[in-house]
């Protein structure tokens, strides 16, 4: 999409300051994960209007206590539903000195990144990375290379969402003629409510199948601490399977070979023979270019060194 010259880009997030240089200045707002939540998932429904619908229960055991407003887009397998809070948003925004009648359209990070190559800093302790489709926050020290944050360039999607201010004032009239209007809205949502709870109906059963097939816990809790366990697991092998090949990667000398690797105790110990004192450097200076925090000890030529996992 392209705007007018005097439309402004800004990516709105708590710890990157921002601020547009003239109150005469439209600008266009995107939000950072820290300002929302996001989930991908999966319905048996063709509209984004009936996957809005079932967003607060979708995100009822994620969201601290709040009060949320909730949007949705359609992606090929499914939908990204976010869920916001608008006086938090607006709370920044005020901060910044922006004043919300400058803000020609808000979006959210996720619909503007998912294209851009990651991962990419943010500020001085976060960095946008892509998740299994999802774009997220993760701490800047876990990884080595990345891009700065330049919007200047950046080609606007179509998903905009408005945030709902609260404070106006209506007479009587109007009251009434709302009134009326809303009435009338009812009996329509009335028979949508009905048509939603049957769906609803349906992917609760689907649910229920799904954890009987595969033998699952009858709570989410149980499950969420179940997958929590499981993921421990497999970050602690993922870890010593890639500083084993730390390892089996070592330049050594002719003479120099590694005897004995085993995992005991949370730690990988290798053991290296035929290591004379003071030529030890070599190999450690390769181990200190991966970042290892590692122990070693010498003993008869060999050399031991130890890395917690």
């Amino acid at each position: 999409m392209k705007f007018k010259q005097n439309h402004r880009l800004l990516f709105l997030d708590p710890l990157v300051d921002g601020e547009i240089e003239s109150k005469k200045s439209k600008v266009d707002i995107i939000l950072s994960p820290s300002l929302y939540w996001v989930k991908k998932i999966k319905l048996p429904l063709s509209s984004v209007r009936e996957a809005k619908k079932l967003l607060p229960s979708i995100f009822e055991e994620s969201l601290p206590q709040g009060n949320y407003s909730y949007s949705a887009y359609k992606v090929e397998d499914g939908f990204m539903a976010f869920a916001y809070e608008d006086k938090k948003i607006l709370n920044l925004l005020a901060s910044r000195d922006i004043p919300i009648s400058m803000v020609t359209s808000i979006r959210f990070a996720q619909s503007e990144f998912d294209r851009v190559e990651m991962p990419i800093k943010i500020n001085e302790e976060e960095i946008l990375y892509p998740k299994n489709g999802v774009v997220v926050l993760t701490p800047l020290s876990w990884v080595e290379h990345y891009t700065p944050l330049d919007i200047t360039h950046l080609q606007l999607s179509k998903h905009t969402i408005t945030l709902q201010q609260f404070g106006h004032i209506v007479d009587n009239r109007s009251l009434y003629k709302i009134g009326f209007v809303g009435l009338f809205f009812i009996m329509i949502l009335a028979v949508e409510l009905f048509i939603t709870s049957q769906k609803t109906v349906k992917i609760l059963d689907a649910k229920d199948e799904i954890f009987s097939k595969y033998h699952l816990p009858s709570t989410m809790m149980q499950n969420h601490s179940t997958q929590k366990k499981y993921n421990t697991i497999y970050k602690r092998q993922t870890k010593l399977r890639e500083y084993i090949s730390y390892f089996l990667a070592l330049r050594l000398q002719k003479s120099q070979k590694i005897k004995l690797v085993e995992y005991k105790e949370n730690s990988l110990r290798v053991t290296i023979e035929n290591v004379l004192k003071g030529k030890e450097r070599a190999i450690l200076s390769q181990l200190d270019a991966k970042k290892l925090n590692y122990k070693t000890s010498f003993k008869n030529g060999t050399m031991r060194v130890e890395v917690g996992v």
